[in-house]
């Protein structure tokens, strides 16, 4: 038997519709099994879908699940913030100064700016610290670099076990060519400072995910590279982050340093609002 579900699609790091990266909203996904969250999801040909439920947390204003073709995540920045949007939109209500999501990862905070901006508080990293020997030699290898391209490495795991590299420059980001018989299995960050209206670029590869080699707008990794580089000195201030130009699009990660937190903000946009069937 199939049901009808309140449903939006949102365009994250973006206040443009088109340029940022989309996840499809499902409002109400009470009572759907992993197997229908997961089949949904293949079926949207997206990066992400995401279901909201009740939350067990009494700390928690909703909770969420986030799939990704071919597998459930912990956590994702940009579904954080798309689902926390549409769930305004559709009326929710929060009586603390920031929204709480519960998922996998646990309890994460969203807040709200004046303009409508949302922000998450970057997670606890689950790995960090350098990669090893190994790891890197893979990496430079399958991603046809020279090891003078990379100025420093860092695991950047918090739940998409990224493998981070900072490069000598946006030629060089640009340049790169994955080889998925190298690094197909592999989920990897690219950064490198911008000499344009933004401080650094990012790029985020996964080549053997399903057919998508690369995302175009990632909350996760701006998190765990806001992180890395706040702790290593690499910046001292608050900055931003473009990503996406290699698929044509043009996504805005704010990345602000507030006390001890790092919180990664983005503008979104819904595309699409309205009902889904589904199966209950």
């Amino acid at each position: 038997m199939n049901s009808e579900r309140r449903f939006a699609q949102v365009d994250v790091f973006t206040s443009q519709a088109l340029l940022g990266n989309p996840v499809a909203v499902v409002l109400d996904g009470s009572g759907l099994t992993t197997e229908q969250m997961q089949s949904f999801t293949n079926w949207t040909n997206l990066s992400e879908a995401t279901f909201v439920t009740m939350p067990t947390s009494p700390e928690a204003d909703y909770a969420v699940r986030i799939f990704c073709p071919g597998r459930e995540l912990p956590f994702a920045g940009h579904p954080t913030l798309g689902t926390c949007h549409a769930w305004l939109q559709a009326g929710g209500k929060t009586h603390a100064d920031v929204v709480v999501q519960e998922c996998g990862a646990g309890l994460v905070r969203i807040k709200r700016s004046g303009d409508g901006r949302l922000a998450f508080a970057a997670p606890p990293r689950l790995r960090s610290g350098p990669l090893d020997d190994a790891d890197l030699d893979v990496l430079v290898a399958g991603l046809g670099l020279s090891p003078a391209d990379v100025v420093a490495h860092q695991w950047c795991d918090n739940g998409p076990g990224w493998r981070a590299l900072l490069l000598s420059s946006t030629d060089v980001l640009h340049s790169v060519k994955p080889d998925p018989a190298l690094v197909g299995d592999l989920d990897i960050g690219l950064v490198a400072p911008s000499s344009g209206d933004v401080n650094f670029e990012v790029r985020a590869l996964f080549p053997g995910n399903n057919g998508m080699t690369e995302d175009p707008v990632t909350g996760s990794l701006n998190a765990a590279i806001g992180q890395w580089f706040q702790e290593a000195g690499i910046v001292s201030t608050s900055y931003t982050a473009l990503q996406g130009t290699a698929l044509g699009r043009r996504g805005i990660v704010s990345v602000d340093y507030e006390d001890d937190d790092v919180w990664i903000g983005g503008n979104c946009v819904t595309v699409i609002n309205g009902n889904v069937t589904l199966g209950n």
